[in-house]
């Protein structure tokens, strides 16, 4: 599971060996069905956390592009590792207006018990 990458259409997402695991996308997601492959990399990587007891660091700076049905798909997984309550660090590129705009909304899921933490990137 660690240390590979996932190619779906014009979306990159690397899967490092790091702790916390690090996951960086890149790219363009603009695939109809991300769901495909996404939902079984997300199993994977949720299963990875809690099993291990490690974190993860959701890396979006380098993302061009997602449409809603990728937005989907990370709003459950974010969701599912919140509530399984594995701790969790997304960090985006506030520059990118469209990332800002997402991800400040995303915030409403931070809770005091510091589980999530999203965070734009220092410029």
């Amino acid at each position: 599971m660690q240390g590979r990458t996932v190619q779906l259409g014009d979306l990159q997402i690397e899967v490092g060996n790091e702790k916390p695991l690090r996951i960086v996308f890149r790219g363009k997601s603009n695939h109809r069905e991300p769901d495909a492959v996404l939902r079984p990399l997300f199993h994977d990587l949720l299963k990875n956390a809690t099993t291990s007891g490690t974190g993860l660091e959701l890396h979006f700076e380098q993302l061009e592009f997602f449409n809603s049905s990728t937005i989907t798909s990370v709003i459950q997984f974010i969701k599912e590792l919140r509530s399984r309550r594995v701790t969790t660090r997304v960090t985006y590129d506030a520059a990118h207006k469209w990332q800002k705009v997402f991800f400040d909304a995303l915030g409403m899921l931070q809770k005091a018990d510091g589980f999530l933490e999203i965070t734009p990137v220092a410029p």
